[in-house]
């Protein structure tokens, strides 16, 4: 029989720490989930309380405190067996039985392909962290478990599972400052998600001998530190997580060889002048590479880390990084919020944990006014990223942005005021475009203009962090409504035209009334406004556009054939014969933009004779299906003579610019006339000379061209040769 961990494993864990906890909760919390799963079995075939019992060992290691270690216990008793949260509660409180809820809820989600889900479901993650984030700390160590034990899944759940893991999981983690949890459910993910890379990596490692070097060099660094007095010192030596490898060489596309931080030494001091007495003794003993040193103590990162880190030359010619530290900041670079626990052995409150945790509530804040679920999943996601960069305000301000975010992300992380008054920006005392992409170490000047000068709505596609995006439409949402709602019913009018979209005039109000209602809006020009001000993106929206027009014409009766309607045959102008019309004028429909030879259909407009279409033309099937519309078609045709063109040569002399080409051949395209050759050429005194060979109907239709062409800018003459 396989040997599984007991409740006795625990208790010798919690015992061995020394610390406060209290023993008579755990046996109840042990007894209570013990009998709930009984006879319940794992995937892997191990009995199901393990599982319980290592998320709450992995809490033990981390410093949990009671509490969070009851809570771990019994975090699928209300979920998987009759238990019922209200029994917790009685027994054990209401901060376990919160706990318990809030893990068995984030146990419930599951994360769907659907992006409206997966935003909600990140929402009510963050939300349960923002509330307490133990709940959050509980279900790390949950899914580490997990995905510890995840060969026994099938195939295609091990790479969803790997894939949840990797894009919120571990950002989750690392932004909690839990580095030993965020690297190992990275590693593990990988190892599901391209296994071929992970082996690779795991043998270059393997064949580098890389932990036997590093020993060797913790050992000569700490005999000179004792040297120059630091005798306390403690060393720790770290070989780079797998994944942190991957990252570099499949995605920066880097070799081996390349990455210098691949080992690394750790040095852990009192304090803080020592940090910086010990790094200028690693510099006199080994070679630093340049740009290769970060002072993360007068910087902290954003969830807390802090430490001194320098890249040298070891006497071997291997490449390695040295990190220095004190003891606190290396508990808090291990446990990340769980260190609060650690020390606070029964204390209440913290108020560096509120501010730690700061992030969590400004992010939900953020996303509070967005309206697309879809932005709000990226928003999400990319305040969850990694990378970030440090910059500062000319007072010496720390400003922490992510890794591509601009001047303009900038000015909205100070305030919503610079952001909105802003009119460029100066770095390192320079002007630099507004687009400017911060880099660490940079001092930035915000330019401001006057109070009521506000963003431009161009904004929105350059800043790359949601607090940006969000400030920016609210500020449209709130001062422009009017301007928004004419914006986006014209932008959204705009693109239905472009993909034929037709919705008769008696339908209009009821058909947008319906898309704004699949929206959660509460009505049609609050749909406007927020495509207006970008709360609501166009191309999402369209998806739902065109749902919902299938559904109107498959409920709409048959159209009718054309030639139902009675003919009466008459010449027209133009070129073109309606049927049952003398003399109306004529005009050419640009949705389908008929030329001599198609087969073409008639519509009697209210404001100017007959607009010609393709029969094909989809509008024309659309528009036929409308009883009211119906009667209003007449059959076309094409003149005879107007079905033969003859080739005409022009010569046009113009002064030489940039597009002058392009702007004729617009020209030529809105008159409809078939170009079969251009040629153009620099000539004398700035001019050029262009050849056009079109085809041409009669001498009418020539003196229209001619004309055309010489509205055309800096065209000097056109004549027929």
């Amino acid at each position: 029989m396989a040997d599984y961990i007991t409740y006795a494993d625990l208790k010798k864990a919690v015992t061995d720490t020394g610390r406060p906890y209290d023993l008579q909760m755990l046996d109840k919390a042990f007894a209570l989930a013990n009998a709930a799963h009984a006879g319940q079995f794992r995937r892997s075939g191990e009995p199901y309380i393990c599982h319980p019992l290592n998320v709450a060992l992995l809490l033990v290691e981390l410093g949990m405190d009671t509490e969070s270690l009851a809570a771990a216990l019994m975090h699928d008793v209300v979920e998987d067996t009759a238990t019922a949260l209200e029994d917790i509660q009685s027994q054990f409180g209401p901060d376990v039985a919160r706990l318990v809820d809030g893990v068995t809820k984030l146990t419930k989600i599951q994360f769907s392909s659907v992006e409206e889900q997966q935003a909600e479901n990140l929402r009510k993650m963050l939300l349960a962290m923002s509330q307490d984030v133990r709940v959050m700390i509980i279900k790390l160590c949950d899914r580490l478990h997990n995905m510890r034990t995840g060969d026994a899944w099938p195939e295609q759940k091990r790479r969803d599972k790997a894939l949840e893991t990797m894009e919120v999981y571990a950002p989750i983690a690392h932004r909690l400052g839990i580095s030993n949890i965020k690297e190992e459910l990275e590693d593990r993910s990988l190892r599901y998600l391209d296994p071929v890379g992970y082996q690779e990596i795991k043998d270059l490692l393997a064949g580098a001998g890389g932990e036997t070097f590093v020993a060797e060099t913790s050992r000569i660094i700490q005999q000179r530190l004792a040297e120059n007095g630091m005798e306390n010192a403690t060393m720790k030596s770290r070989v780079k997580s797998v994944y942190g490898i991957y990252r570099k060489m499949f995605i920066q596309d880097r070799d081996f060889a390349e990455i210098y931080d691949v080992y690394a030494v750790r040095i852990i001091l009192d304090t803080v002048a020592e940090c910086y007495n010990a790094l200028g003794i690693i510099h006199d003993m080994y070679h630093p590479i340049p740009n290769r040193f970060k002072d993360y103590i007068s910087t902290p990162k954003p969830n807390g880390y802090q430490s001194l880190h320098t890249t040298v030359i070891g006497h071997e010619g291997i490449p390695f990084e040295v990190q220095i530290r004190t003891r606190e900041m290396d508990q808090m670079a291990e446990y990340g919020v769980a260190a609060h626990w650690k020390y606070k052995a029964g204390v209440q409150g913290s108020d560096r944990l509120d501010e730690r945790l700061a992030w969590v509530r400004q992010l939900l804040e953020s996303q509070r006014e967005s309206d697309d679920a879809g932005s709000l999943l990226q928003d999400i996601k990319g305040d969850l990223l990694p990378e970030e960069v440090f910059a500062f305000t000319p007072r010496g301000d720390v400003i922490n942005l992510p890794a591509g975010a601009t001047a303009i992300d900038f000015a909205y992380a100070i305030h919503s005021a610079v952001g909105n008054r802003m009119i460029g920006a100066k770095v390192n005392g320079r002007i630099v475009p507004i687009d400017h992409k911060v880099a660490t170490g940079e001092i930035i000047e915000i330019l401001t203009g006057p109070a009521d000068k506000g963003p431009s709505r161009d904004w929105l596609k350059i800043v790359t962090t949601s607090e940006a995006r969000n400030k920016i439409r609210n500020w449209f949402k709130k001062e422009r409504r009017e301007e928004n709602i004419q914006e986006g019913r014209e932008a959204l009018e705009k693109e239905m035209r472009r993909n034929l979209i037709n919705v008769p005039d008696d339908q209009w109000d009821d058909f947008m009334a319906e898309i704004a209602r699949r929206q959660r809006l509460n009505s049609v020009d609050e749909m406007y406004a927020a495509l207006g001000y970008g709360g609501l993106q166009l191309s999402r929206l369209m998806g739902k556009v065109k749902d919902e027009y299938a559904k109107l014409k498959a409920a709409q009766p048959k159209a009718a054939a054309l030639a139902d309607i009675p003919i009466k045959t008459t010449k027209s102008t133009d070129g073109v014969v309606v049927e049952g019309i003398d003399n109306c004028p004529v005009k050419f429909a640009k949705c389908c933009t008929p030329l001599p030879g198609d087969e073409i259909v008639g519509f009697i407009t209210r404001g100017f004779g007959v607009s010609i279409h393709k029969k094909s033309c989809q509008n024309v099937q659309a528009s036929l299906s409308n009883p009211e519309n119906r009667g209003r078609w007449v059959p076309a045709h094409w003149e005879a003579s107007e079905q033969e063109n003859y080739q005409a040569t022009l010569e046009l002399i113009s002064m030489n610019r940039d597009g002058l080409v392009g702007d004729v051949a617009v020209a030529l395209g809105e008159l409809r006339v078939p170009i079969y050759a251009m040629s153009a050429r620099a000539v004398d005194n700035g001019r050029a000379a262009m050849s056009i060979t079109l085809g041409i109907s009669n001498t009418e239709h020539l003196n229209s061209v001619l004309a055309k062409l010489r509205k055309v800018r800096d065209v000097i003459q056109v004549i027929r040769i």
